[in-house]
Protein backbone atom coordinates (compact mmCIF):
# COMPACT_ATOMS: atom_id res chain seq x y z
CA UNK A 1 0.00 0.00 0.00
CA UNK A 2 2.87 2.48 0.97
CA UNK A 3 4.77 1.77 -2.61
CA UNK A 4 1.46 2.45 -3.88
CA UNK A 5 0.62 5.50 -1.93
CA UNK A 6 4.63 6.72 -2.94
CA UNK A 7 3.11 6.52 -6.62
CA UNK A 8 0.37 8.50 -6.67
CA UNK A 9 2.12 11.32 -4.97
CA UNK A 10 4.92 11.19 -7.55
CA UNK A 11 1.92 11.46 -10.06
CA UNK A 12 0.51 14.09 -8.80
CA UNK A 13 3.83 15.61 -8.84
CA UNK A 14 4.57 14.81 -12.19
CA UNK A 15 1.16 16.51 -13.25
CA UNK A 16 1.74 19.50 -11.40
CA UNK A 17 5.74 19.88 -12.83
CA UNK A 18 3.93 19.36 -16.89
CA UNK A 19 1.60 22.25 -16.26
CA UNK A 20 4.62 24.21 -14.55
CA UNK A 21 6.30 23.91 -18.02
CA UNK A 22 2.87 26.11 -19.51
CA UNK A 23 1.94 27.89 -16.26
CA UNK A 24 4.77 30.45 -15.40
CA UNK A 25 3.15 30.48 -11.63
CA UNK A 26 4.03 26.97 -10.85
CA UNK A 27 7.06 26.28 -10.47
CA UNK A 28 8.51 22.91 -12.38
CA UNK A 29 11.88 21.45 -11.48
CA UNK A 30 11.00 21.12 -8.35
CA UNK A 31 7.57 19.42 -8.76
CA UNK A 32 9.62 16.96 -10.97
CA UNK A 33 12.14 16.44 -8.41
CA UNK A 34 9.35 15.29 -5.70
CA UNK A 35 8.06 13.50 -8.22
CA UNK A 36 11.11 11.44 -8.98
CA UNK A 37 11.75 11.33 -5.20
CA UNK A 38 8.48 9.71 -5.10
CA UNK A 39 8.74 7.02 -8.30
CA UNK A 40 12.35 6.33 -6.40
CA UNK A 41 10.15 5.31 -3.02
CA UNK A 42 7.38 3.46 -5.33
CA UNK A 43 8.64 1.81 -8.52
CA UNK A 44 11.63 1.43 -9.91
CA UNK A 45 9.90 1.19 -13.26
CA UNK A 46 8.57 4.50 -12.83
CA UNK A 47 11.68 6.49 -11.92
CA UNK A 48 13.62 5.36 -14.62
CA UNK A 49 11.13 6.00 -17.03
CA UNK A 50 10.91 9.69 -15.82
CA UNK A 51 14.57 10.07 -15.87
CA UNK A 52 14.82 8.75 -19.32
CA UNK A 53 12.43 11.50 -20.54
CA UNK A 54 14.66 13.43 -23.23
CA UNK A 55 12.80 16.61 -22.01
CA UNK A 56 11.57 16.25 -18.34
CA UNK A 57 14.09 13.99 -17.36
CA UNK A 58 16.84 16.51 -18.36
CA UNK A 59 15.58 18.64 -15.23
CA UNK A 60 16.17 15.62 -12.83
CA UNK A 61 19.12 14.32 -14.63
CA UNK A 62 20.82 17.70 -14.53
CA UNK A 63 19.88 18.95 -11.05
CA UNK A 64 21.26 15.28 -9.59
CA UNK A 65 24.10 15.12 -11.51
CA UNK A 66 25.81 18.86 -10.90
CA UNK A 67 25.60 20.34 -14.27
CA UNK A 68 23.41 23.24 -13.34
CA UNK A 69 21.27 25.53 -15.32
CA UNK A 70 21.89 27.03 -18.67
CA UNK A 71 22.47 31.42 -18.83
CA UNK A 72 19.73 31.70 -20.61
CA UNK A 73 16.93 29.46 -18.50
CA UNK A 74 18.59 31.17 -15.56
CA UNK A 75 17.46 34.48 -16.92
CA UNK A 76 13.81 33.51 -18.31
CA UNK A 77 12.88 31.76 -15.33
CA UNK A 78 14.09 34.78 -13.05
CA UNK A 79 12.31 37.40 -15.39
CA UNK A 80 9.12 35.16 -15.58
CA UNK A 81 9.07 34.77 -11.83
CA UNK A 82 9.50 38.74 -11.28
CA UNK A 83 6.70 39.74 -14.07
CA UNK A 84 4.16 36.88 -12.31
CA UNK A 85 4.67 37.98 -9.08
CA UNK A 86 4.49 41.65 -10.24
CA UNK A 87 1.03 41.26 -12.00
CA UNK A 88 0.15 39.34 -8.77
CA UNK A 89 0.87 41.99 -6.26
CA UNK A 90 -0.74 44.76 -8.95
CA UNK A 91 -3.62 43.58 -9.50
CA UNK A 92 -4.50 40.31 -7.03
CA UNK A 93 -2.89 40.78 -3.65
CA UNK A 94 -5.15 42.71 -1.51
CA UNK A 95 -3.33 42.86 1.65
CA UNK A 96 0.27 44.30 2.39
CA UNK A 97 1.54 41.70 4.50
CA UNK A 98 0.50 39.06 1.49
CA UNK A 99 2.49 41.61 -0.57
CA UNK A 100 5.75 41.40 1.19
CA UNK A 101 5.30 37.51 1.05
CA UNK A 102 5.27 37.64 -2.38
CA UNK A 103 8.34 39.63 -2.78
CA UNK A 104 10.20 37.74 0.10
CA UNK A 105 9.12 34.48 -1.86
CA UNK A 106 10.42 35.51 -5.38
CA UNK A 107 13.69 36.94 -3.65
CA UNK A 108 14.72 33.89 -1.96
CA UNK A 109 13.69 31.96 -5.45
CA UNK A 110 16.09 34.76 -7.13
CA UNK A 111 18.70 33.73 -4.82
CA UNK A 112 18.52 30.12 -5.20
CA UNK A 113 18.65 30.12 -8.94
CA UNK A 114 21.69 32.71 -8.77
CA UNK A 115 23.25 30.01 -6.47
CA UNK A 116 22.71 26.81 -8.69
CA UNK A 117 25.59 26.31 -11.06
CA UNK A 118 25.47 27.79 -14.47
CA UNK A 119 25.89 25.15 -16.81
CA UNK A 120 27.83 25.88 -20.73
CA UNK A 121 24.52 25.89 -23.54
CA UNK A 122 24.80 22.80 -25.46
CA UNK A 123 22.69 22.79 -28.20
CA UNK A 124 20.63 19.17 -28.75
CA UNK A 125 21.42 19.49 -32.67
CA UNK A 126 25.38 19.11 -32.08
CA UNK A 127 25.03 16.27 -30.16
CA UNK A 128 22.75 14.32 -32.75
CA UNK A 129 24.90 15.85 -35.55
CA UNK A 130 27.84 14.31 -33.49
CA UNK A 131 26.05 10.94 -33.65
CA UNK A 132 25.22 11.25 -37.42
CA UNK A 133 28.65 12.02 -38.09
CA UNK A 134 30.28 9.24 -35.76
CA UNK A 135 28.13 6.32 -37.42
CA UNK A 136 28.92 8.18 -40.66
CA UNK A 137 32.29 7.66 -39.91
CA UNK A 138 32.16 3.97 -38.60
CA UNK A 139 30.81 2.96 -42.47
Amino acid sequence: MRRKLWIIFGTVCLGMGCLGIILPILPTTPFLLLAAFCYARGSERFYDWLVNRSRIGGFVRNYREGRGIPLLQKLLTIVILWLTIGITIGFVAATWWLKVLLVVIAAGVTVHLINIKTSPQEPICQASQANSLELVDKS
